[in-house]
């Protein structure tokens, strides 16, 4: 199998752990795509399930599929969400963000009883930091904020480019209005240590580090669908 159809495996394999009555966190991104649209498959035959999405992309994708959606207002916990990964390694340590929703991602994982990552075999490393790092920022002193986190990173033994992401020339937007610092590291050898040194600097919404969340993961590999399930 191409990189594609891993990743339309491992999204096809998570209808398993979909059931009658759940309410499911729908992920934002190329792999969670195909996901969202063999779930809109089950639901058109007959499968009563609730989702929230992500994403403004996500929502608009899952209402094209005729998923019913509600939000976490009325449904505030979560059974399970299934989501890609830019990164993971045998921790179930992730890097996360690179579609932008890396906020709301956190938070609907967070408010789900499990999540379920879907992922070709290319995400898995060894070490965290080859995919560049997403820190969501308020737009507000954004430069200052960046010279911070690169003093967090000193602190954390690590070094590399900090740039302001940008779309079709102008700086990248979350749906939460805030702006993107992409972190270009190479190796995050302590990931947990890392996020909360940068969380904790005023500016700073979120990072794409997330730990101790997933605690599933499905990776669509040349051969099939490989499990790996967090002990």
């Amino acid at each position: 199998m191409n990189t594609e159809e891993q990743k339309k495996a491992a999204a096809l394999a998570a209808l398993d752990y979909i059931k009658p009555g759940m309410k499911v966190g729908l992920g934002t991104g190329s792999t969670a795509n195909h996901f969202i649209a063999a779930l809109g498959e089950k639901v058109k035959a007959g499968l009563d399930v609730l989702a929230v999405p992500t994403s403004r992309s996500t929502r608009d994708l899952a209402t094209k599929f005729g998923i019913p959606l509600t939000d976490l207002e009325k449904h505030p916990f979560l059974d399970i969400t299934v989501d890609g990964a830019d990164e993971f390694n045998e921790k179930f340590e992730l890097v996360k963000g690179g579609g932008g929703a890396l906020l709301l991602e956190k938070i609907v994982a967070t408010s789900s009883r499990y999540m379920v990552v879907i992922a070709d075999e290319s995400k898995k490393v060894s070490t965290l930091g080859r995919f560049p790092l997403a820190v969501e920022v308020i737009p507000f002193g954004v430069r200052a904020t960046a010279w911070k986190i690169e003093r967090a990173m000193k602190i954390c033994g690590v070094s590399g480019s900090i740039d302001l992401r940008r779309k079709e020339g102008k700086p990248f937007k979350t749906d939460s209005g805030n702006a993107i610092l992409d972190l270009g590291l190479g190796s995050i050898p302590h990931p947990a240590r890392l996020s909360e040194l940068i969380k904790s600097i005023p500016g700073v919404v979120e990072t794409g580090i997330f730990v101790d969340i997933c605690g599933i993961i499905l990776m669509g590999t040349k051969d099939g669908v490989k499990t790996f399930r967090k002990a």
